[in-house]
C-alpha cells in the first residue's frame, strides 16, 4: 500500500511563484490534488471489466473498486472523463434488514445499493451514508461511451484505433498525464495506487487481448467474443493498466535474475515474429545491466513483457509498450545523443524498461515531480551504455544529449493541478544526475545510492524532497543547492574566471586563477573539476564570492562531465 501525502499550497507558492495560479481552474485542482473527495480513502484493488466494440469504437463495462477508509469521510470523488458516461454506482452498505443478532456472531451482512451522485465536469461525487475507520468496502461503477481518441500517442493520449500492415484492427490506450479516467472510472490521482489489479478484456474472438501481469484465464463467449483475464499482484499506476488488442503471437524465455527465475514474455503481431526474436535480445541484456545498477527487477511476481504497440512506446508496468519498428536507436530520431552510441541498442527497450524501477517501482505523487521518472530513466540509457561499452562511451552519450535541452521553464511544475514541468526533465534531468555523480566522485557509492533508492522506496509513491534528501544523506554531501539550481530554475550555473600570470611574458603560465559561481541560486557552492596538469583533473570549490588559487596553465579546462557554463572575465 502506498502512502498518501497531501501537498501544501504554501509550498507551491513559495517554490513555484513563476507559475500563475490564474491559469488553472477548479477542474484542474479536482484532477491534480489530493482533495477532500480523495484523501479519506485508499484504493486497494481495481477489478476492471471492459468490452471493446470494434465496429463503432465504443467501450462499456464496470469497475469494482475496493478501498480502505483512512479518515472521516466526505463525498467520494470518482473520475471519469467526458465524453465517457457513468451509468450507475453501487455501494456496499450494511443490510440491517437481514441481520439476526440472536445468533450471537455479531456480523452484519452487506448489500449493494444504488448510490446518489452528482457530477462536476470530469469528477463524480458519491454521497456515502457512514463508514467505519480502517474497514474495507467495495463499490461497483457501470459505464460506457467512446473515449477520447489519441491524436498523437503517447504524448497526446487516449484510445488508439489503428490498422496493422494487413489492415486488421489494432487497439490500445496511452494515457499518462491525461489520466486513466479517460477510459475507466477510478481515483485518478497518481499518489494512490491499487495494491493489485485485474483487467478483464472482452473483444472479438479473432483477436488476442494482452494486458499487465499474468494471464489467468481465457473464456470463449457465445456472441463471438473472447474474454481474457489478466492480473497484477503488485501496486500499479492508474495509467499503466492498459489493454492491447490485435493479432498477437507470443514467445518467451526465463531470465535467471537476482531474485530467481523471471518470466520474460514477448507479444508481437504475427507477421513480426522473426524480427522480434532477433531484436528483443536487447531485453535480457537490459535486465542484466539494470539489475546491476538498480537492484532486482521490482515485479518478479507479475513477470516482464514487451508488447508490440500502435505507438512508439510507454512504460506500462509488466507490459511495456513497444513500437520502435525493430531497430536500434529511437525510430525516426535515430541516436538522440548524436554520439553514435545510441545506435548500439534499442531505445524503447532500454528507456521504457528503465521505468520499471523509476516510475513504476518508485512513483511520484504529483506529475509536477516527473523528473524522478524521466530523469533517471533517461540516465539509465547512459548506464546501459556504460555497462556494455565502457565509461567513456557513456560520458559521450550523456554529454551529447545536452544539445536537446531547452531551458524554457523549470523541470518541476506547479503542484496540485496535474501539470508537468519542462520536457527538460529528460535530458537536463539526466545531465543533472550525471553532474551529481561527478560531485559524489565515487562510482560504487553512486551505484549503491541507485540500488538503495529502489530498496528504500520499494513500491511506494514519493515527493521529490524524499529523493533529494535520500541522495544527499547517503552520499554524505549536501546536494540541496544543486537540486534547486537544476530542477527549480532555468539557469545553468556559470563559472566565471580570470587567469593572471606572475609576469606577462611567462610562457609556463605560472600565476593565479580567480573564480566564482554566477547565474546561480543563492548559496550555490557545487565543487567542480578542472585540469591542473596533463590529463589530471582536481576539484576546486567555487562560491558566489571570488576565490583565488595558484594556477600553472594558460587556459581553464573544466571536466566536460559537469553540466555548467564557463565565462572568462
Amino acid at each position: 500500500m502506498k502512502n498518501i501525502i497531501q501537498f501544501s499550497i504554501c509550498f507551491f507558492f513559495i517554490l513555484h511563484s513563476q507559475f500563475s495560479i490564474g491559469q488553472f481552474t477548479h477542474a484542474d485542482t479536482l484532477r491534480g490534488s489530493n482533495g477532500p473527495g480523495r484523501n479519506w480513502w485508499d484504493v486497494t484493488k481495481y477489478d476492471l471489466h471492459v468490452k471493446f466494440n470494434v465496429e463503432d469504437k465504443s467501450i462499456s463495462g464496470w469497475n469494482k473498486i475496493t478501498f480502505k477508509v483512512l479518515g472521516k469521510e466526505s463525498d467520494m470523488q470518482i473520475d471519469m472523463q467526458e465524453p465517457m458516461i457513468i451509468d450507475s454506482i453501487l455501494v456496499e452498505q450494511p443490510d440491517f434488514g437481514n441481520f439476526d443478532g440472536s445468533k450471537g456472531h455479531g456480523l452484519i451482512p452487506t448489500i449493494f445499493r444504488k448510490a446518489v451522485f452528482t457530477k462536476s465536469g470530469n469528477a463524480y461525487f458519491i454521497q456515502y451514508p457512514f463508514l467505519q475507520l480502517n474497514i474495507k468496502k467495495d463499490l461497483i461503477i457501470y459505464y460506457h461511451g467512446k473515449p477520447q481518441v489519441a491524436l498523437n500517442p503517447p504524448w497526446n493520449g487516449g484510445i488508439i484505433y489503428k490498422r496493422d500492415e494487413y489492415n486488421n484492427p489494432w487497439i490500445s490506450i496511452a494515457c499518462q498525464g491525461l489520466g486513466a479516467s479517460v477510459w475507466y472510472p477510478c481515483k485518478d490521482y497518481q499518489g494512490d495506487e491499487p495494491d493489485s489489479a485485474e483487467l478483464n478484456i472482452t473483444a472479438p474472438s479473432e483477436f488476442v487481448s494482452v494486458a499487465n501481469g499474468k494471464l489467468r484465464s481465457k473464456i470463449e463467449n457465445k456472441d463471438g467474443t473472447s474474454t481474457y483475464s489478466w492480473a497484477v499482484v503488485n501496486p500499479i499506476n492508474n495509467y499503466d493498466i492498459i489493454p492491447y488488442i490485435g493479432r498477437y503471437v507470443n514467445f518467451n524465455e526465463v531470465y535467471k535474475g537476482e531474485k530467481g527465475n523471471l518470466n520474460m514474455n514477448y507479444w508481437v503481431l504475427d507477421y513480426n515474429l522473426e524480427k522480434a526474436k532477433k531484436q528483443f535480445t536487447d531485453a535480457p541484456k537490459m535486465m542484466k545491466a539494470f539489475e546491476y545498477w538498480f537492484g532486482p527487477y521490482p515485479f518478479y511476481e507479475d513477470g516482464y513483457k514487451l508488447v508490440e504497440a500502435p505507438h512508439p512506446g510507454m512504460e506500462h508496468q509488466s507490459a511495456i509498450a513497444y513500437g520502435n519498428h525493430y531497430q536500434n536507436g529511437y525510430y525516426k530520431n535515430g541516436d538522440l545523443s548524436a554520439s553514435g552510441w545510441g545506435l548500439k541498442w534499442d531505445y524503447i527497450i532500454v528507456h521504457e524498461s528503465a521505468h520499471e524501477w523509476f516510475g513504476n517501482n518508485i512513483t511520484t505523487k504529483d506529475i509536477a515531480d516527473m523528473w524522478v521518472h524521466e530523469g533517471f530513466a533517461d540516465y539509465a540509457e547512459t548506464l546501459f551504455t556504460e555497462y556494455y561499452y565502457g565509461k567513456q562511451a557513456a560520458n559521450e552519450y550523456v554529454i551529447g544529449l545536452r544539445k536537446r535541452i531547452e531551458n524554457d521553464k523549470p523541470i518541476i511544475g506547479p503542484y496540485g493541478v496535474n501539470k508537468e514541468g519542462s520536457v527538460d526533465m529528460y535530458y537536463k534531468g539526466s545531465n543533472m544526475i550525471h553532474t551529481i555523480r561527478q560531485v559524489i566522485n565515487d562510482d560504487e557509492k553512486f551505484r549503491n545510492i541507485l540500488i538503495g533508492l529502489n530498496k528504500t522506496f520499494y513500491h511506494q509513491t514519493v515527493i521529490t524532497k524524499q529523493i533529494e534528501e535520500y541522495i544527499s544523506k547517503t552520499s554524505g554531501k549536501d546536494l540541496s543547492k544543486i537540486f534547486d539550481q537544476y530542477l527549480r530554475t532555468t539557469m545553468i550555473p556559470t563559472l566565471e574566471y580570470k587567469i593572471e600570470k606572475a609576469r606577462p611574458d611567462d610562457r609556463v603560465g605560472r600565476g593565479n586563477l580567480f573564480y566564482r559561481w554566477t547565474n546561480c541560486v543563492k548559496g550555490f557552492n557545487m565543487p567542480v573539476k578542472i585540469l591542473t596538469a596533463k590529463d589530471k583533473y582536481n576539484f576546486i570549490y567555487p562560491t558566489e564570492s571570488l576565490k583565488q588559487i595558484k594556477f600553472m596553465n594558460n587556459n581553464l579546462k573544466v571536466d566536460d562531465n559537469f553540466y555548467i557554463y564557463t565565462k572568462k572575465l
